[in-house]
């Protein structure tokens, strides 16, 4: 009898000390491309000037990762499924709907012409109070209905992109210029000024998350055992959803809409832990993600020339491994 209490009590032991492991794994192999990234090729000129561009570059792509990598993770938790994303169901849609209406309304010089901070914080605060209203009726009212919300979300997601395309054509060549370069993800176009502003509010919703990981644990049981664990759980659904809205203008924002990143790294990160606590995903999504990008930044950008582009492989491979997890029957 007490050998096998003390087994039961050293399995979970075991696990902690294994997620800490490929956790820590995971912080080296950061850290050790990250400092690849940063060195490789520096020359004697003026490296003061190169490590800046560099660093900045860096860590924009590491509060993109984090950005996609915990916004996915935490949408599937509140749709209780492995497919949905937030781009799948429209978010990057809505987002680039907002650019196109702001460049209608204001003209492509007035567009332009905002400041940076500004329209970040202001897109940001429509973005999640529309998040709260479209998708949290929606998950709220279909979350037993999956093949229902999957169809609404995606319906959702095309009418959006269908409206965009509309205003796209009624604008001068020179503005559509405009949306079309906000319209598509570019790992090499940065916005730097943008990156104080996005780590601040990144650095927040993961703080955020991590808070309420011991209520995502619970909310992945499923409404009903949720309810009856104590969970307020439509309150818990919208404050989910608005940390997923901050953290996809935060990603959007920097290098535009990204369809099947989170798809990847959210299976990366299940499939290396394989454990259902947030407190461990979580920060196993955001790490997967920063590897994934800083190396293969630095693969096609240092070694390849840019001779191909990292958002349309990932855009592919993305999209390859969605359909796959279709064909398997994989989505909870």
């Amino acid at each position: 009898m007490d050998s096998g209490f003390a087994g039961a009590m050293t399995r979970p032991q075991t696990r902690l000390s294994r997620d800490a492991l490929v956790l820590g794994a995971m912080a080296l192999a950061l850290a050790a491309l990250s400092a690849l990234w940063m060195f490789q090729g520096l020359g004697a000129g003026n490296r003061g000037f190169i490590l800046g561009l560099r660093g900045g570059k860096l860590a924009a792509l590491i509060a993109v990762a984090v950005a996609v990598g915990m916004s996915t993770v935490l949408f599937q938790t509140v749709a209780a499924n492995r497919v949905l994303t937030p781009s799948i169901m429209g978010f990057d849609a809505l987002y680039v709907l907002l650019q196109t209406g702001l460049v209608v309304v204001l003209g492509s010089a007035g567009f332009t012409g905002l400041p940076p901070a500004g329209k970040f914080l202001s897109e940001m605060a429509v973005m999640t109070a529309l998040a709260g209203l479209l998708f949290g009726t929606l998950l709220l009212r279909g979350a037993r209905d999956l093949p229902r919300m999957i169809l609404t979300g995606v319906i959702l997601g095309v009418l959006f992109r269908s409206i965009s395309g509309f205003l796209g054509r009624i604008l001068d060549p020179n503005e559509f210029a405009v949306v079309q370069s906000v319209s598509f993800a570019s790992f090499n176009r940065v916005d730097v000024t943008l990156l104080p502003w996005a780590g601040a509010v990144t650095a927040l919703a993961v703080a955020l998350a991590w808070r309420l990981s011991p209520r995502l644990d619970v909310l992945a049981l499923g409404r009903d055992p949720a309810v009856s664990l104590g969970l307020r759980h439509r309150a818990t659904v919208l404050a989910v959803l608005a940390l997923v809205a901050v953290l996809v203008s935060v990603s959007t924002a920097l290098v535009g809409p990204v369809a099947f990143f989170g798809l990847i790294v959210a299976g990366l990160a299940h499939g290396l832990m394989r454990t259902a606590r947030h407190a461990v995903l979580l920060p196993a999504a955001g790490l997967s993600a920063a590897i994934l990008l800083v190396g293969g930044q630095w693969l096609f950008e240092r070694l390849l020339g840019q001779a191909a582009t990292l958002s349309v492989v990932v855009e592919f491979a993305g999209g390859l491994f969605f359909l796959y997890l279709l064909l398997r029957g994989r989505i909870r």
